[in-house]
């Protein structure tokens, strides 16, 4: 059906107050992905058109990404990271980009990778057989971990629960963003409310603390936390402020170890449940490293160790879903988005499109023999960090980092789940297990 204009009319689904996507968000969008690859729908007062294709997924995220700025959940954040380099736009937005890039380079992801296999080896030294474990809270622990020591010299394990706990309260309150009136529920003395002052009072604690000492050590380190204190603005020379720099900071304590963490745990989970790829890991950590750790330079040879990381990013996409505010109007396909609407996409719907995909609800790591990540990626079939000027800054680290914790970790332990049925989803800013996900160690 088209309008008088000639463009074709997007149909619509019925979503009383945007409970049905608050509700079970993930179930809704693959209910409404079998309507069409352009699909409306209202939460309040605010429009979201749903888009599930990929050449309509590039023509936002690339194509004609200066047409959108980040989604309303994106924006809520800024209340907490501020113009971090998650939320900030335009120009501010590729300034922090340029300036935070080097911390990123192939050489320094090199020293990170010698980090990751330590932390990985010194978690796994305090495992025993029989443990049970908790393992998303641990991989939460270790990423953090990793994330403090290499980008910021610095050691939270005294912290880390506190810290962790503090970034969980993060986490859950985005969830309340896209809710019709949560300006004004913000402004209520709710418990939520409080907790999330209370979690963001204690992460400005852990990070000014950070900033003051490495100020008041006056020793550079060849670290991000580095390159901030040394960046001068290019106008007017002036340095960065500590506020300036914890926002930084912050966005990648969340970005940096959340996403990694989740992916980490799914991958633990699938391999449990299929015992086949989980032997045929280690038959390849068996014939590449031999029984040592694993270092930089065996990351390109690590290929299925790298292809079980993937495809549990496929099946599980931390980041699975990506919205984007229409500042000007664009037409797509024949179809109109208005200015002012809210365009989503799900990599966890789209990764799942047996348009797209074989067998696409099975863990085949196999698929990657035959697939590149950077070929499924640019065609939009595959997009776990994003696409265009907003693509994750820190996607290879977080590559080598999973690729290094896996192999260091599986050397020497198997996972298995004491209740398998037990793993439901908790699509929250990230996706996250809705309840912890208990497993026993069985040491190798």
């Amino acid at each position: 059906m088209t309008d008088q204009s000639g463009l074709k009319e997007i149909p619509k689904v019925f979503s009383f107050l945007g409970r049905k996507f608050t509700n079970n968000p993930l179930g809704f969008l693959s209910e409404i992905s079998r309507v069409g690859d352009v699909v409306k729908f209202r939460i309040g007062t605010q429009d979201i058109i749903f888009l599930n294709h990929p050449d309509f997924i590039k023509d936002v995220l690339v194509t004609n990404a200066h047409k959108f700025i980040k989604g309303r959940v994106l924006q809520k954040a800024k209340k907490v990271l501020n113009e971090g380099l998650l939320t900030s736009e335009g120009e501010i937005h590729l300034k922090h980009r340029k300036m935070i890039q080097p911390a990123f380079h192939r050489q320094r992801i090199a020293e990170y990778s010698k980090i990751m296999t330590e932390c990985a080896a010194e978690w796994v030294e305090k495992r025993f057989d029989g443990e049970i474990l908790e393992i998303d809270k641990q991989m939460n622990r270790l990423t953090l971990k990793i994330v403090a020591k290499a980008l910021f010299s610095a050691d939270v394990d005294d912290e880390a629960d506190e810290v962790g706990k503090a970034l969980t309260s993060l986490v859950e309150m985005f969830k309340y963003a896209l809710l019709p009136f949560s300006e004004i529920l913000e402004k209520l003395p709710l418990p939520q409310v409080k907790k999330m002052k209370r979690a963001r009072e204690t992460l400005d604690e852990v990070i000014y603390k950070i900033i003051k000492e490495r100020r008041q050590g006056g020793h550079r380190k060849d670290d991000l936390l580095s390159i901030l204190l040394q960046t001068q603005d290019e106008e007017d020379s002036t340095k960065l402020t500590d506020q300036q720099i914890r926002d930084e900071a912050l966005t990648l304590f969340l970005a940096g170890h959340e996403t990694t963490a989740n992916a980490l745990t799914f991958t633990w989970y699938l391999l449990s449940q299929n015992a086949d790829k989980e032997e045929k890991l280690h038959q390849e950590l068996q014939e590449v490293l031999k029984g040592r750790k694993p270092s930089f330079d065996d990351y390109n040879k690590l290929k299925y160790t790298e292809a079980v990381f993937a495809e549990a990013m496929r099946l599980y996409p931390p980041a699975w879903a990506l919205g984007r505010l229409a500042v000007e109007s664009h037409e797509i396909n024949g179809y109109q988005i208005p200015k002012g609407s809210l365009v989503l996409v799900s990599t966890f719907i789209t990764h799942r499109d047996s348009r797209f995909w074989e067998m696409a609800d099975e863990f085949l790591p196999e698929r990657w023999e035959k697939l590149s990540i950077r070929e499924v990626s640019s065609r939009f079939i595959y997009f776990p960090f994003g696409g265009g000027v907003r693509r994750c800054i820190g996607e290879n680290f977080a590559w080598t980092e999973a690729v290094m914790l896996i192999s260091t970790i599986a050397q020497s332990c198997r996972f298995r789940t004491i209740d398998p049925e037990a793993l439901r989803l908790n699509p929250l800013i990230t996706l996250r297990p809705k309840n912890a996900v208990k497993m026993k160690v069985e040491k190798r």
